[in-house]
């Protein structure tokens, strides 16, 4: 079974040939759909690919063997745009944001800003530099985003690292005692699930309602809203895929799940994200795939507003994920 395999079974594999499957374009074009931007409300900013975990799920192939992390030349070119463009929302991202030494300096730049900004983050990471970060994160009411993609001690170890479930629970014990995730505190705390094999999530609104029971049962905890997302067969998840001999299966599940309804919704239609070395791309999987917005390299720098609205966004086989089933908003 795809489970039983632990990160240290997975060893490099770049190369599989991929299945023959119908472009992601012409499955557009079948539904008389074009995927092009909205009006660009979100800055999603990619501090480095530096991680403290080694996860089976992971497009970045992000670790902490990794050495790219947005300097302060970098940051202070993407805090700039975000003064030309002012976005309703910034969303910080990794790798592990909180390993890079700049992340408090940026959220204090940002947040005069912005009226929301968010903070992507494993939870281990988060417990690695509590005591610094969280004063900045509660000053600036920051919503917390955190993965925590199984309820299962054993199925979260394989696939992010032993120890980390019962790290997690800490990480969320600490948030609750601070008031992120509770009533009326304005401290939002919003989890992310993802499936922790080669399939296809559940349905969210089931699976959120089973996290608020059985974490709140057995733990005490509280938050606002969970989010359950397919992988994206992209680094190292793609590695695994492969290893497991899952690949073909995968994409071809992601295809048969293609939701022409969840395009309208999609997050690179009103989002631009920058990488740790500020070139711009659609979304954080077409950097992983290396993929440049516009297909051609633009500094933030170079930039003087936000991308215009009707601009096509480019696509790969990739974006099935972002369109299967509910859609990645």
């Amino acid at each position: 079974m795809p489970d039983q395999t632990t990160i240290a079974d997975i060893k490099p594999s770049s190369q599989a040939k991929a299945p023959d499957i119908v472009p992601f374009k012409s499955s557009l074009a079948r539904h008389d759909l074009k995927l092009v931007r909205q009006t660009t409300a979100t800055l999603q900013i990619n501090l480095g690919f530096l991680c403290n975990q080694t996860c089976r799920h992971c497009h970045l192939n992000a670790g902490p063997g990794r050495k790219e992390n947005m300097d302060a030349q970098t940051l202070k070119a993407v805090v700039a745009y975000a003064q030309r463009c002012r976005f309703a929302t910034i969303d910080i991202t990794g790798g592990a944001p909180e390993l890079n030494p700049l992340l408090p300096d940026l959220i204090q730049q940002i947040a005069p800003l912005t009226s929301r900004i968010m903070l992507r983050s494993n939870l281990s990471a988060l417990h690695q530099n509590f005591d610094p970060l969280m004063g900045v994160l509660k000053s600036h009411r920051v919503v917390i985003v955190a993965s925590f993609p199984s309820l299962n001690l054993s199925q979260m170890d394989a696939q992010r690292g032993e120890g980390i479930f019962e790290e997690s629970i800490a990480v969320l014990t600490a948030l609750n005692a601070l008031g992120y995730g509770c009533d009326g505190t304005g401290l939002e705390l919003n989890l992310v699930s993802n499936p922790t094999g080669a399939f296809m999530p559940s349905g969210q609104e089931q699976i959120e309602k089973r996290y608020h029971q059985i974490l709140k049962q057995k733990w005490g905890l509280t938050f606002n809203r969970l989010y359950n997302f397919a992988n994206a067969p992209l680094g190292r998840f793609k590695q695994w895929l492969i290893q497991t001999g899952n690949f073909e299966n995968y994409i071809n599940k992601l295809v048969a799940s293609f939701n022409p309804c969840a395009i309208e919704g999609l997050m690179c239609r009103s989002q631009v994200s920058v990488s740790w070395d500020g070139y711009l791309y659609d979304c954080d999987f077409n950097l992983a795939r290396g993929l440049f917005m516009c297909g051609k390299k633009i500094h933030v720098s170079e930039m003087s507003g936000p991308p215009e609205p009707g601009t096509p966004i480019i696509t790969a086989d990739h974006c099935y994920t972002c369109a299967a089933g509910s859609g990645f908003t």
